[in-house]
């Protein structure tokens, strides 16, 4: 232990060490303080929506309780769903930063709500938020390659090479294991400690050239200047390179698309007869063709109906959209094994569980939410029963 001590002394006595590791350890401590941030603004956000979602309904219940009309309740009432951020999404926030973690829906066509902001893929590891795996992709081979590229060969010779590569990992490790145990991530300790075996190879990667680029006998300089064009290239240059080639290699149309595509559907049903409309519903949900004739008068139900005929124009669309956005996260991932910054930006986020991966689960939640809220309405709606303020007790909850 002495003998370590002592090592760590004569290592900090050099004033470009000692700035460095500090430096480093502010950064990363500054990086998980902001994401611990936006994680505690949005967890702020989700929670608001329960008394406001309340509020909501109890005026809207006073006004449909007069009429009864249940289709009132399904137009007018707007339901909140949400995707909490998982005790790790502090460290890599992913696509939380660019697609929505709060959607409310209608029982209304349900395409258009969720495409309506589109979603924002950004497959390789890009520059983005500053959170800790900003600083460990982009700002933490900086601070390899300042003390490694003159470094490496002194503190070999003295035995101290370990010593700093002990004290980099510190700086980076000790502030995330704090911010994740802070955030309650103890329960994933498996996950704690695979990003943080994650960042020690990454960190060694760097530290591994540096030494290969050191074995080329050349002036500090010049190996500064080589290190630096690696970590410009690897890090950005090869990368957004890579984002264009797959972005042309798997072609994928915006979600907006499929939001128009479902509104000249939805717009083209008012042109046609209803009857026409309601016989191509009821041919797909023969559940409810037993329902009385439509009247002379307006009603909620051919409203809704031509609503899921539009969601139902557009199901292709969907799937290939889908599809098209997870092999473009695959290739990506394929990629990672080349790009150590692009692999390691794609298994923080999955730890995270911040990727493309969680943000289609939660479209998944919300399709199956829809999709009894619908089922709910037209049990009143296709019945002819009276809706009124107790029913709104009944409506579907998400979880």
């Amino acid at each position: 232990m002495r003998i370590w001590m002592h090592e760590a002394r004569l290592l900090l006595r050099s004033r470009l060490a000692t700035f460095a590791l500090v430096l480093l350890a502010a950064l990363t401590t500054a990086s998980v303080v902001t994401g611990m941030a936006e994680v505690a603004r949005q967890r702020a956000a989700i929670a608001r929506i329960a008394p406001a979602q309340a509020e909501d309904i109890g005026a809207i219940a006073d006004w449909v309780d007069k009429t009864k009309d249940a289709g009132s309740a399904a137009y007018y009432s707007f339901h909140a769903t949400w995707d909490a951020p998982s005790p790790l999404a502090f460290a890599a926030l992913g696509m939380r930063d660019v697609a929505p973690y709060i959607l409310r829906v209608r029982a209304l066509g349900l395409e258009a709500q969720i495409y309506d902001g589109d979603t924002f893929n950004p497959e390789l590891a890009l520059p983005g938020r500053f959170d800790f795996a900003f600083v460990l992709v982009f700002l933490s081979p900086v601070f390899v390659i300042a003390l490694f590229h003159d470094l490496v060969s002194g503190e070999r010779e003295a035995g101290r090479a370990r010593m700093l590569v002990g004290l980099l990992f510190a700086a980076v490790g000790v502030p995330f294991a704090i911010a994740a145990l802070i955030s309650g991530a103890g329960a994933g300790a498996l996950a704690i400690v695979a990003i943080l075996g994650i960042a020690t190879a990454y960190l060694l990667f760097w530290v591994v050239l540096a030494g290969l680029v050191s074995r080329l006998k050349l002036t500090s300089v010049a190996n500064a200047a080589t290190l630096a064009a690696s970590w410009l290239i690897l890090v950005l240059v090869l990368p957004t390179l890579a984002n264009v080639v797959i972005d042309r290699v798997v072609p994928v149309h915006q979600g907006a698309s499929i939001a128009l595509a479902q509104r000249e559907q939805v717009n083209r049903a008012w042109d046609i007869p209803r009857e026409e409309t309601m016989q191509r519903f009821y041919a797909r949900h023969p559940e409810w063709a037993d329902s009385p004739p439509l009247p002379a008068a307006f009603h909620y139900k051919w409203y809704l109906a031509f609503h899921q005929i539009g969601d139902e124009s557009v199901a292709d669309r969907v799937r290939a959209y889908r599809a098209g956005l997870e092999r473009r996260s695959h290739v990506a991932t394929m990629l990672g094994w080349l790009l150590p910054s692009v692999g390691v930006q794609a298994v923080l986020t999955r730890l995270a569980r911040t990727d493309l991966t969680a943000q289609l689960a939660y479209q998944d939640r919300v399709r199956d939410y829809h999709r009894r809220l619908r089922n709910f309405y037209y049990s009143y709606l296709f019945r002819d029963r009276p809706f009124g303020k107790a029913d709104f007790a009944r409506v579907p909850r998400y979880e």
